[in-house]
């Protein structure tokens, strides 16, 4: 099982993410509480929802606790974590594990505003000791 701080071994798909991030906002919901959530908006259905649920509890990434009839779904990684390891894997996969090559794409294509350099420097200023 996963602590919060360490990602988990299995991809999450995009629909799987709107999902976590249903549950990261709130922890503890039913599947009638996330489709709330996101149903509308996406276009699915309850049962689209809990193919989703079903899913994430067999990669390990949220739990499924029996709350009477219905089961009350909590994430079992945190979203730094999993912003993290899918970071690195972009990182790894694109870049040869180099963020500054990142950084050099994303600026190069135009991609960071005058706001996001600025953030970027800042960051870079209070990391340096």
């Amino acid at each position: 099982m996963n602590t919060p701080e360490e990602p988990i071994g299995e991809r999450i798909t995009e629909a799987e993410l709107a999902v976590m991030d249903v549950l990261w906002e709130r922890p503890r919901q039913t599947a009638a509480e996330v489709c709330e959530a996101v149903c509308t908006r996406r276009g699915w259905s309850l049962a689209t929802v809990k193919t989703l649920l079903a899913r994430l509890v067999q990669k390990g990434a949220i739990s499924a606790a029996p709350d009477g009839r219905r089961f009350l779904y909590t994430p079992l990684i945190a979203r730094a974590a999993y912003v993290g390891g899918e970071s690195r894997r972009l990182v790894d996969r694109l870049f040869g594990g180099r963020a500054a090559s990142l950084v050099a794409h994303l600026a190069e294509s135009e991609a960071l505003s005058e706001d996001d350099l600025a953030e970027i420097e800042a960051l870079l200023k209070e990391l340096r000791p």
